[in-house]
């Protein structure tokens, strides 16, 4: 089902490959307007991305992911006054969508909140004046400091920027003589192929490790109202680089502490004073409480809006664009099946072959299998969802049935590197 948009009616600011592509059965043809840095326009070809979008109107350069001018873009470009709908398409722009929506007098997240979503030192202080379980936290200068912290909290420490996402640059290391050669990996972050060359500014957070299973929360909250929720199985690689290998939803948590989870979603949301939009908060139930990792003010990444589509038999992307717009669509309370995805791990070296994709295809239950690499590609470390080799989607009556879908499937698929 497709929306009711006019002409360049929608602006998306920031561009994720995958997620554009995803909208491509929400949106009429010349309905978004298309905003980026200019670097990012020229090094990603984003042109020619949008070229093969018909959603897609065009695409205008704009500085925003180290400052942004709200007023002196509009200047510029008065045509976007025309939009009725504000989002960002990536981390990097929620702080300018949320801006740029106040601009327009249209939905969104505010830009006090979406700051606090945006730095994750900030997220820290608010949870703990909001009286919300945090992990004892630092915001560091160098290793002395955090390998001082490791040493007053057992030995071990959670390493990360302030200003990344997708895992990069996150470090669990289990002694304090571990931190100096792995400072820089933090501290000098690799950023993602859609930030700026600029830079996106960061700093170091040293965090106590948390010991428990990860979860998340997605909220669907309109002019302060939570009027959808949902909490998302995760599992993470153990050891050092704690990336997401794969996803499941309903939860398996027992009702009430789903529901402890849901509410301190709810608060954190409160506090921080979030507006309209979506929020996907990361929390580990430590001790038996659920305890905060992390959150962001956009649509989650890593296939979790197709699980909460497929689990709940409903349009969910489609609702996050019309909650923009200012509407209060009703989505279902609870999940009529099981979704899962299982995210392809192949071992570093350069492809050689790749096996078994039309036997997984042929997996009851599966939706989709997507390869992002191929014979010749060279593939590292999985240190960050971007390492990742792919992923499964599957469908079940249950979630034991999606879930025993989307592993035999990945367990088709053989990726051999040399």
């Amino acid at each position: 089902m497709q929306l009711d948009l006019g002409r360049d009616h929608m602006i998306i600011i920031g561009t994720s490959h995958g997620m554009l592509r995803s909208f491509a059965e929400d949106l009429p043809a010349d309905s978004v307007v298309l905003i980026d840095e200019p670097d990012v326009i020229r090094r990603r070809d984003v042109e020619r991305l949008a070229g093969q979008l018909p959603f897609v109107s065009r695409v205008v350069p704009a500085e925003y992911q180290t400052g942004f001018d709200a007023a002196a873009l509009l200047a510029r470009e008065p045509g976007l006054a025309a939009a009725r709908v504000v989002m960002p398409g990536m981390e990097y722009a929620v702080g300018a969508a949320a801006r740029l929506a106040d601009a327009l007098g249209l939905p969104g997240a505010g830009g006090t909140a979406a700051d606090v979503f945006c730095d994750k030192h900030q997220l820290r202080l608010l949870a703990a004046e909001a009286g919300l379980a945090n992990p004892a936290f630092e915001l560091v200068d160098g290793p002395a400091q955090a390998a001082a912290f490791a040493r007053r909290h057992g030995g071990r420490c959670v390493l990360k920027p302030t200003r990344r996402s997708g895992s990069l640059g996150v470090q669990i290391l289990t002694d304090p003589e571990q931190v100096a050669d792995a400072w820089a990996d933090t501290a000098a972050a690799e950023a993602p192929p859609e930030a700026t060359d600029r830079g996106v500014p960061t700093a170091v957070l040293v965090e106590q490790v948390l010991d428990g299973r990860e979860h998340s929360v997605e909220l669907l909250v309109a002019d302060g109202e939570v009027i959808f929720s949902n909490v998302t199985d995760k599992r993470v690689l153990p050891g050092r680089r704690p990336v997401e290998t794969g996803h499941t939803v309903p939860s398996v948590l027992p009702d009430g502490v789903r529901r402890e989870l849901l509410d301190a979603a709810a608060r954190l949301a409160r506090a921080a004073g979030f507006r309209t939009g979506v929020l996907h908060s990361e929390w580990i139930i430590a001790d038996g409480v659920p305890t905060l990792v992390e959150c962001a003010a956009r649509l989650p990444g890593d296939m979790i809006t197709a699980l909460i589509s497929i689990a709940y038999e409903c349009g969910f992307i489609e609702a996050y664009l019309r909650t923009l717009r200012g509407e209060r669509p009703v989505l279902p309370a609870r999940p009529t099946g099981g979704a899962a995805v299982e995210f392809l791990l192949a071992p570093p070296g350069t492809v050689t072959a790749v096996d078994g994709l039309r036997a997984a295809r042929r997996v009851s239950g599966v939706l989709g299998v997507q390869l992002d690499v191929a014979v010749g590609a060279t593939v590292g470390e999985v240190t960050c969802s971007l390492a990742r080799s792919g992923h499964v989607l599957a469908w079940g009556a249950d979630l034991a049935a999606a879930t025993a879908a989307a592993g035999k499937a990945a367990e088709q698929i053989h990726i051999s590197t040399d």
